[in-house]
């Protein structure tokens, strides 16, 4: 049967990845920092969920999580924080370091815990829920998800561009054990992501479908690009 770990799982997009998955016929692990929201996100998936108690920004919790996996065939790097929308004169630095500790370290601490799971996959598959504000070329030009020129939210969208980078070094290094990475841009969605996005009305579970793309990708699909959730690319 095959196993999926999505985290931040227990609200938002990454619930929704989770439920797809489990439709989909996987047994997902739900990723989630608190256990009881995470359980109830477990009862209401069914019997194909299991709780992962997990902290990306903790060795600690993500250790002992690693040691409960032995095999996964998809990591759905979900968890990310983006709470303020300050440009980069405005911005706090515990906020930019705060940031960068979640979107950035997180995914590299949780994908390489899991690499020794994934590699007993035969068709491993990392996705990292990226944004499409971390384009630097839709930043710098018109394009056809926001208005280009803004330089607010500095702090998430510098650290999705560095996640941006790192899929594409993580897909360039792990091509030949037959990995396939890819980053996706979810659209703005109705999620608690900030004030915005929580006010946005657009719908998570449209994103998760992109993932969920992603994460089936067939053996000759591509690695190490970047896209949208409605299955076009996105410029870096």
């Amino acid at each position: 049967m095959n196993t999926a770990l999505v985290t931040g799982a227990n609200k938002g997009i990454g619930k929704h990845v989770a439920r797809l998955l489990v439709a989909e016929g996987f047994t997902v692990h739900v990723g989630s920092r608190d256990p009881e929201r995470g359980q109830r996100t477990v009862d209401e998936l069914g019997p194909a969920a299991r709780l992962l108690v997990l902290d990306v920004t903790d060795p600690g919790s993500i250790a002992q999580a690693a040691a409960r996996v032995d095999h996964l065939d998809v990591l759905v790097n979900n968890a990310g924080i983006g709470t303020s929308l300050a440009t980069p004169a405005e911005t706090v630095l515990d906020d930019l370091r705060r940031t960068f500790e979640t979107n950035v370290a997180g995914v590299v601490a949780v994908t390489n815990a899991f690499l020794p799971a994934l590699r007993r996959s035969g068709h491993p598959r990392v996705v990292n829920v990226s944004s499409g504000t971390s384009s630097l070329t839709w930043s710098t030009n018109p394009n056809p998800q926001f208005p280009h020129g803004n330089g607010g939210a500095a702090a998430y969208r510098a650290s999705k561009a560095a996640l941006n980078a790192l899929t594409v070094f993580y897909a360039q290094t792990l091509a030949d054990e037959g990995f396939k990475v890819n980053a996706l841009a979810p659209g703005l969605r109705a999620t608690d992501l900030n004030p915005r996005a929580a006010a946005s009305g657009g719908d998570p579970a449209e994103a998760a479908a992109g993932a969920v793309r992603l994460a089936l990708l067939p053996d000759d699909g591509p690695t190490g690009g970047f896209f949208s959730w409605d299955g076009t690319t996105v410029p870096w």
